[in-house]
């Protein structure tokens, strides 16, 4: 007997998927300009993308970058451990270290692979992984691979990961959640998850991919926003590609925390090091975030003030004080179309369907950037207001 043809059945995979309106396929633009992006020969103004603080196109970092890659050349060449290491990446890794108030930090070329090689260090089959149902996918994703048991507890439900825990008293146990929710946009519970990690004995892990550079003095993030220090979060991870507009990512913590990752993370020893000029440019980026709060200030002014607007419209918005700023419209086809028809007004909103949130809970992911205006706020709730009947809540 033949074996199954593995390509025909992912064909039908993805034929299924058509068939139920949630195909995905990548848009290609041609350029992008802040907020304004270029495609099919139009202008879009922007609202899904994770460029928070206004930093991916800001001078002083493009200047940046092109002047190490002038004394660097553009690659790394080889993994941290060979030869790959060079002075852009550990002053990088410091300048995190001083944000964060961690003592240590490891550099990894994307988040996936912060908390897959975090993960697979911590845990085995023997070792237990406690966490929010809403839970970035790199982290679901990271404690399977890992061997781990997987426990996974209501959405910011406390008492939830509390029961979990007590499940399994008694085995090494990890519980990791997401600092800012990236679909929903809500924060974590984060000091009642570190006094119950304290309690019980348990290590506590922070993806704040979404937090840092936004919240927290000086941006330092979610975790530091909620008062806790490296003692209360033994392993925080964040991305460099959101709010500092760079690539790449960096887990932090005690220097036992990032000795043992140097050992034993497979997706640090084994991978290119991130480009030297990227990581200069990154540590402008994180000296810019530091020093302007007024960027701060200006996001969380256009927040409020889309709030104000979406509610006065009655959108369904969800309680989220981030730059992420749902509008969940539940039906997939109907959210697509509301994304189509908001293109049509000259507003890039992706429309967010299953399986990337749960059925039933397709959204606009609107988010909002520094880089923005008033105006376009305000441009963006015109086009919201003129959503056809057949697509609006």
């Amino acid at each position: 007997m033949k074996h199954p043809d593995l390509l025909q059945t992912l064909a039908m995979r993805v034929h299924e998927r058509e068939h139920a309106g949630l195909l995905r396929r990548a848009r290609t633009l041609d350029a992008a300009h802040g907020v304004r992006v270029h495609g099919d020969g139009r202008e879009l103004l922007n609202f899904c993308s994770n460029d928070y603080l206004g930093l991916a196109q800001d001078p002083r970092i493009i200047k940046t970058l092109q002047a190490a890659a002038n004394v660097g050349g553009v690659g790394s060449t080889a993994a941290h451990l060979v030869c790959g290491h060079r002075r852009e990446h550990a002053q990088l890794e410091a300048a995190l270290c001083e944000w964060t108030g961690r003592e240590a930090a490891l550099l990894f070329s994307s988040g996936w692979l912060a908390n897959l090689g975090a993960m697979q260090a911590l845990l085995d089959r023997a070792g237990v992984c406690i966490q929010d149902k809403l839970n970035h996918a790199s982290l679901l994703d990271a404690a399977q691979l890992a061997g781990a048991t997987l426990k996974r507890y209501p959405h910011a439900d406390a008492e939830g990961a509390a029961r979990q825990l007590a499940s399994v008293a008694g085995k090494p146990a990890l519980l990791a959640t997401d600092g800012v929710f990236s679909m929903d946009g809500d924060v974590a519970p984060l000091a009642t998850l570190a006094a119950l990690c304290r309690r019980e004995g348990a290590t506590l892990m922070v993806d704040d991919a979404h937090g840092l550079g936004v919240l927290g003095v000086h941006g330092a993030g979610g975790v530091a926003g909620a008062g806790l220090a490296q003692a209360d979060v033994p392993v925080l991870m964040a991305t460099l590609g959101k709010a500092l507009g760079c690539m790449g990512a960096f887990v932090a913590g005690s220097r036992a925390l990032i000795d043992g990752l140097t050992q034993f993370a497979r997706t640090f020893v084994y991978t290119t090091a991130l480009p030297p000029a990227l990581a200069a440019a990154a540590c402008e980026a994180v000296r810019i975030a530091r020093d302007e709060d007024a960027r701060r200030e200006k996001l969380q002014a256009l927040i409020a003030r889309f709030r104000r607007g979406a509610m006065q419209l009655g959108l369904p918005l969800l309680d989220s004080s981030s730059a992420i700023q749902p509008i969940v419209l539940g039906d997939a086809s109907r959210t697509l179309a509301a994304s189509r028809a908001l293109e049509q007004n000259g507003c890039l909103v992706t429309a967010i369907r299953p399986p990337t949130v749960p059925q039933g809970k397709a959204r606009l992911r609107v988010t909002l950037s520094a880089a923005h205006t008033p105006t376009d706020v305000d441009r963006l709730l015109d086009a919201l207001a003129q959503l056809p009947a057949r697509v609006n809540p």
